[in-house]
Formats: C-alpha cells, structure tokens, sequence
C-alpha cells in the first residue's frame, strides 16, 4: 500500500526545515535562500509524482487487470503537452 500524500511532503518538509533551522543558526542567508527555492522545487516535483502515482493507481483499480501496455498510456497521456 502506497505512503498517504501528507506523510510523504510532511517528511518532505521536514528535512528542509531543520537543514534551515541550521543554516539560520548559522547566520547563513545565502544557504537560507538555496534550501527555500530547492524546497520548492523538491515540492512541486514530488507532488507530480504523487499525481502520477494516484492516476496509475486509479486506473489499476478500475481496469480488470494491469498491463504495460495500459500502464505505458497512461503514463503517455499524462504527459502529454496540451
């Protein structure tokens, strides 16, 4: 069974926040700055995943049974540029 969303972008912050913690104790602006926008970034990536995972999971619990060639189209038309 697949980690809840909230658990996986709680660990998420989690690190980012006590490596800031540290670079503030450190009087590191510049660190503190690096660890906002890679937190960001980390963020948004791992929400995509997230996303993907649930489509494919979705799909997998209406289809009768999972295949790559479904999974693959899937993956294909989630992707997909509008």
């Amino acid at each position: 069974m697949p980690r809840p969303r909230d658990r996986i972008l709680g660990n998420l912050e989690t690190v980012y926040r006590e490596a800031y913690e540290r670079a503030r104790s450190a009087g590191d602006a510049g660190r503190m700055a690096d660890l906002d926008s890679a937190y960001q970034r980390e963020q948004l990536l791992l929400e995509v995943l997230l996303d993907i995972r649930d489509a494919l999971t979705t799909r997998g619990a209406r289809s009768t049974g999972t295949d790559a060639a479904a999974t693959i189209n899937t993956i294909r038309q989630i992707t997909k540029l509008k």
